[in-house]
């Protein structure tokens, strides 16, 4: 039976639009929200209750002004909701594409929140007080660090790739090894950059085994350049052979071609020691006898999204002046996160301590395992018995392409559902999703995997948290 206040009403009971708009209870959104858009909620919850009225399903309770006045705010809230959050990335992978790769360090956030309401000297040279060159803001550092002429920034390392290409072999041939035609995420393909760019792509030798006599047979009077690609994503292992930077300087410096070298990740110090498998650094690969070197900024340099492009001078001025540059070019936001990264570098002995991405890929395997252990239960409880959580060893991978087949010992948990009482990893996988600050896992071979790798010790709180929400 029903309450007095909750029989049901009809389609006439329902209030005015300007009778609520004028509401005490409509005040506070009013005043956040506006009139205009608690004027187009509004109309949409009403016509709502009324098509409820009409089927017999409304109750006077939910005609009160504040019952309607709360059912506005909950979707205004929800319709102005960033679609772009902060995520706990438990995936395994520290660099995900897909979650932003890099996680910027505290002193990149300071800095962008320091520019953004205020002008700045972009391009502004304060020296002399005239117009200046917005990578002027990098350059310094980018050549101290890499041992480079000049350096200039766009806003990712495929715009680095194509600007290089457009600029140096336009209508001209570009020498590559088969083994080097990558498809990067996305379906990029470097045959495809090239053709954007202009180029023409000549390959040589084989998918497995190229010689240094590949390169320069294939040299002739429309060659621009000689290109060495990164194998981002795989490695060809077995009856292998490649040519490496140095032997074709070499070649390149006898017919008087540049070799360009695209990096991929483009690491600025060697990680072995650190304890993790050797990447060629830029550096390394400038000193081999590369002309040119792009990579990428987000990767394991640890920085915003950016491509990076450092080398001869004469060469970085060439692709300076390409009217291509304006459209590739980076933004104050961008340079500004850059280069308090960059000015990590300058000591190397802080640098797992401070750069957010060397101190993911660094965490000891003990650090995690404590952590899951202290999780355990809270997960447990949280997602009910219908699921079985258990503690488990893992093994995270970089990702971004960097060190493909390199793994990182980890910890995290395995969450496998139970058929007798009707559990469901996607229902339970779409939950997390849901959360105030989503948990993106991965679920493979029936089992939800949640690596704890890139949960760092002051995140924990927050993690635990909202775990509650789960039983609902």
């Amino acid at each position: 039976m029903n309450t007095p206040n909750s029989t049901l009403a009809s389609a006439a009971d329902l209030p005015s639009l300007d009778r609520l708009l004028n509401d005490p209870a409509f005040a506070g959104a009013l005043s956040q929200y506006a009139r205009s858009q608690v004027t187009a909620a509004l109309r949409t919850h009403l016509d709502a209750l009324r098509a409820r009225a009409l089927r017999g399903e409304l109750h006077r309770d939910e005609l009160l002004a504040e019952a309607i006045s709360k059912s506005i705010v909950d979707a205004l809230m929800l319709h102005n909701r960033p679609r772009l959050l902060a995520v706990f990335n438990l995936t395994g992978t520290v660099l995900h594409t897909n979650l932003g790769r890099a996680q910027l360090p505290e002193a990149a956030g300071e800095s962008v929140a320091r520019v953004l309401r205020d002008a700045v000297n972009l391009e502004f040279d304060l020296a002399v007080g005239a117009r200046g060159d917005r990578d002027a803001l990098v350059e310094p550092l980018l050549c101290e660090l890499a041992g480079a002429e000049a350096a200039t920034v766009v806003n990712n390392n495929a715009a680095g790739v194509m600007l290089v290409l457009n600029t140096l072999a336009n209508r001209r041939e570009v020498i590559v090894s088969r083994g080097e035609l990558v498809e990067i995420g996305g379906a990029f393909r470097i045959p495809d950059v090239m053709r954007c760019a202009g180029a023409k792509l000549v390959e040589v030798g084989t998918t497995n085994r190229t010689h240094a006599a590949d390169y320069a047979d294939a040299i002739g009077a429309r060659s621009s350049l000689l290109m060495k690609v990164h194998a981002s994503n795989y490695a060809i292992s077995g009856f292998t052979a490649n040519v490496d930077v140095a032997e074709l300087a070499t070649i390149g410096r006898a017919h008087g071609l540049p070799v360009v070298v695209d990096l991929g990740s483009g690491s600025l110090v060697d990680l072995a020691r650190w304890g993790l498998p050797h990447e060629p650094t830029v550096r390394e690969t400038l000193a081999a006898g590369a002309d040119i070197v792009a990579f990428s900024a987000d990767k394991l340099l640890g920085g915003p999204q950016a491509g990076i492009i450092v080398g001869r001078a004469d060469l970085i001025r060439r692709l300076k002046k390409n009217p291509l540059k304006r459209a590739l070019r980076v933004g104050k936001l961008t340079l500004a996160a850059l280069e308090p990264v960059l000015a990590l570098y300058r000591a190397p002995e802080l640098l797992a301590g401070r750069l957010t991405t060397l101190r993911l890929l660094t965490r000891s395997v003990a650090a995690i395992q404590a952590q899951a252990q202290r999780l355990l239960v809270s997960l447990q409880n949280a997602v009910g018995d219908r699921y079985d959580v258990v503690a488990t060893s893992m093994a995270s991978q970089i990702g971004s392409g960097a060190l493909p087949v390199d793994t990182l010992a980890s910890h995290g948990f395995s969450i496998r559902a139970i058929k007798a009482k009707r559990g469901s990893l996607d229902r339970l996988e779409t939950a997390m999703r849901g959360l105030p600050k989503p948990v993106i896992g991965r679920i493979s071979e029936k089992t939800l995997w949640l690596d704890l790798r890139c949960l760092e010790e002051a995140h924990e709180a927050a993690f635990m948290a909202q775990l509650h929400l789960l039983r609902q």
